[in-house]
């Protein structure tokens, strides 16, 4: 695999990445117009609905735009990549390395990283319910007497796509980008063609109507806020998937076409409900002649099947992320391209999102009812990619730091503004990606503390491997035919599984090697540098081999690797590896609570097994069990 591949620039012209990236990045921002400003004019925020208010939740609609997506990410925080990749754990990556490792703000970065992350699954599971089920809603207004259906057709369509996740997004993925583009345009269609009923709404773009709003309605205009940042779902995608395209196909996509059609498509809405106020029953449904509402019921529902795939895969390549850093246990992890480092596929990740879907759908049953839970997740990590990008700016780039407070200040009072009007829908649904989102948070920090008191423990009954080889060499066991690989957590220490293999087996392979990965906190690593050799003497020999956090550590690659690099031929019929099965035993020593170290446990024994993971030959391993307690 080539070195700019793997980075995300591929040997692509910039109009095919545009319309990719469009198919992919754009998703679930293009299918706000579904539901955001009919949120807006809910009865129960008391907005009265009169000329004036259209004018002022359109500029609102609008700045908000402008503010957050293109000046806040396309503008700022995508410079802030992790060698070319973004995301909040990138993200949080990137700014761990101008901290001293293990400080008090080393941790404080993390957890806000992490939650980031956990919030983003909040994100994950509302965004294919509230999308799939407001373009089924369509059906409503083309054929009331099929209103009953809408919960049944949103339910077979998620299950039908997320039974389609296990073959893989390689084919499917080529028609996203021309169908996303075609819904874009049709946005901005049905947008120019409502305009006309009523131009003067183009007078929006004055940022005063907004102001004026705010100022008249104050309560009630901060009740809105929660509605107008339903515009702005999806902007975290931008950056989240700067790795698959680049910066600037991306910046391209949205400056010429996502942009242009979004502000059509909301200004033709309130032109429509300036001319037609009736029309707030579904304005956007509304924008079509009754002709074309059918087919743009099944446009619609295709855009926010692909919308949901967007998010889905994000949380696949997410979760991959996090197990590499150690945050998550070992999942079983698939590719489902040879081409494609990124497209994976996780059948507990796919599941488990498609169960808590399902009863989000069932449970709320509308999409207005959704609406009040989905900002608050977004909002949150938004807050929090604003926090660590000033990290960045001021210790990385080492930007002014008053020019620094100038941005960051603007950015987090807009942030801020959008989640304390998020907030306030706790009770209405937005505990909902707050509780997933903690529960979560709860679950890697006990998975994240209980790695480091396995590993505290390990070292302190550990031996170290260099004076242990040198009396294992002057007294050498048996030595027998063939090659042993045994893995290991660390490089400095004698490896347990070795240890039980002399004690019970008085043996020593002719070429033992003592295999450990690495993770590092960039996406990729470098190939030159991926395999380092030390050479012991006497066969015996440390193999550190190093991997991204967006890389799947993989055995018959690092074999392949050791081969081109060193003198060495493995043949895996004459090759074992040998493997320490550990059980955790929670004890009442200090770390967590007794109970916390029984989740761990249970974590740590239900976790997918090394073989899985490190894609090594079942019929090849040796495992031997033992115990360590914490």
């Amino acid at each position: 695999m080539t070195q700019n591949i793997r980075h995300g620039q591929r040997p692509q012209a910039m109009p095919a990445l545009m319309v990719a990236a469009i198919g992919v990045v754009f998703g679930d921002i293009g299918t706000s117009p579904l539901y955001a400003l009919k949120e807006c004019f809910d009865p129960q925020h008391g907005i009265p609905f009169d000329q004036q208010a259209v004018f002022g939740i359109i500029s609102l609609l609008f700045w908000a735009l402008v503010i957050v997506v293109s000046l806040k990410y396309v503008l700022f925080v995508m410079r802030a990549d992790n060698r070319g990749e973004g995301g909040v754990l990138a993200l949080m990556a990137l700014s761990l390395r101008s901290v001293r490792a293990g400080s008090r703000w080393a941790s404080v970065l993390m957890m806000l990283g992490m939650f980031g992350a956990c919030m983003f699954y909040g994100d994950a599971v509302i965004t294919p319910a509230i999308s799939v089920m407001s373009a089924v809603e369509g059906l409503e207004i083309a054929a009331p007497s099929l209103s009953r259906f809408v919960l049944p057709i949103t339910i077979v369509i998620l299950i039908v796509l997320f039974s389609m996740q296990k073959s893989g997004t390689a084919k499917v993925g080529r028609l996203f980008g021309p169908v996303m583009v075609l819904w874009f345009v049709i946005l901005g269609v049905l947008g120019v063609y409502n305009m006309v009923l009523a131009p003067e709404i183009v007078k929006a773009i004055n940022p005063y109507y907004g102001i004026h709003f705010i100022h008249t309605h104050a309560l009630q205009a901060y009740i809105v806020l929660g509605s107008v940042f339903l515009v702005l779902t999806g902007a975290e995608a931008l950056y989240a998937d700067m790795g698959h395209f680049g910066i600037r196909p991306i910046r391209f996509a949205w400056s010429f076409l996502v942009f242009p059609a979004l502000v059509l498509n909301y200004f033709g809405q309130g032109a429509l409900l300036l001319s037609n106020p009736k029309a707030i029953e579904n304005p956007f449904f509304l924008l079509a002649p009754d002709w074309a509402l059918l087919p743009l019921v099944i446009v619609a529902t295709a855009a926010t099947v692909i919308a949901s795939q967007a998010v889905i895969s994000g949380a696949f390549s997410l979760t991959s992320q996090a197990i590499q850093l150690g945050y998550v246990p070992r999942m079983k992890i698939l590719h489902t391209s040879d081409r494609e480092i990124g497209q994976i596929y996780m059948p507990v990740i796919n599941w488990s999102l498609l169960f808590v879907i399902i009863w989000i759908v069932l449970a709320f049953k509308s999409s207005s009812n959704l609406a009040a839970a989905y900002g608050i997740a977004v909002t949150t990590t938004m807050v929090i990619t604003t926090i660590l990008a000033c990290v960045v700016m001021v210790k990385v780039w080492n930007w002014n730091k008053f020019l620094v407070a100038l941005i960051i200040a603007g950015f987090l009072v807009v942030d801020f503004a959008f989640f304390g009007a998020n907030l306030i829908k706790v009770e209405e649904g937005g505990w909902l990606p707050l509780a997933l989102g903690a529960f979560l948070f709860f679950m890697l920090m006990t998975w994240h503390k209980g790695r480091q008191l396995l590993r505290e423990r390990t070292a302190a009954d550990g031996i170290p491997l260099g004076p242990f080889l040198q009396g294992l060499l002057a007294h050498p066991p048996h030595r027998v035919a063939g090659t042993a690989i045994y893995l290991t957590g660390g490089n400095t220490l004698v490896p347990v599984s070795l240890l039980h293999n002399l004690k019970h087996n008085r043996i020593l392979h002719e070429r033992t090697i003592f295999l450990t990965f690495r993770t590092l906190d960039v996406p990729y690593a470098e190939d030159g540098s991926r395999i380092e050799v030390k050479d012991h003497t006497g066969g015996l020999y440390s193999v550190v081999a190093t991997f991204g956090f967006n890389e799947t550590p993989d055995v018959k690659e690092v074999l392949h690797l050791l081969e081109e690099k060193t003198d060495m031929h493995f043949e895996l019929m004459d090759t074992s590896f040998f493997l320490a099965r550990e059980t955790v035993v929670p004890t009442k020593l200090p770390g967590m609570s007794i109970w916390r170290e029984r989740l761990f446990a249970w974590m740590h024994q239900n976790a997918a097994k090394p073989t899985d993971f490190f894609s090594i030959p079942a019929n090849r391993v040796v495992e031997l069990g033992t115990k360590i307690e914490i």
